[in-house]
């Protein structure tokens, strides 16, 4: 108790961290779960990921993760039953910085897809670690 009243400032800053690390696991799913590049390599290779890129097309076209899919934001809601067949895979969503994906993965959800991520960072985190990318 004495250490209590000599660190309130400290058990003051504990409480409310702890609380903010809290509501971002309640909030849970929204969005996707975050996956760094090196997450999302180990997953297409080992779990056979599905990379969908939802970025725009002049985006895409100057570089995207090898073997994306390439359904932009503003086709998501038409386009989002190319996917379906996919549903027993883990899926990768990526946009340029991480922010668009979210509402994707959040859809994907809604759909039906249990394994959706979000690639944290996006394709700038993706080339930043230095992973492939391709114009192709």
């Amino acid at each position: 108790m004495e250490f209590l009243q000599q660190n309130v400032m400290w058990v003051a800053v504990a409480v409310i961290s702890g609380g903010m690390l809290r509501c971002n696991l309640i909030r849970g799913g929204a969005g996707g779960a975050g996956v760094s590049p090196l997450q999302a390599t180990l997953m297409i290779n080992r779990e056979d990921a599905i990379v969908v890129d939802v970025r725009e097309p002049h985006e895409y076209a100057a570089g995207h993760v090898p073997n994306a899919r390439h359904i932009p934001m503003g086709q998501v809601d038409k386009r989002l039953g190319e996917l379906d067949r996919f549903k027993d895979k883990p899926v990768i969503v990526v946009c340029q910085s991480g922010n668009r994906s979210s509402s994707t993965c959040n859809a994907l959800t809604k759909r039906g897809f249990e394994k959706v991520y979000n690639l944290s960072g996006g394709i700038s985190a993706w080339e930043q670690a230095g992973m492939p990318v391709t114009k192709k």
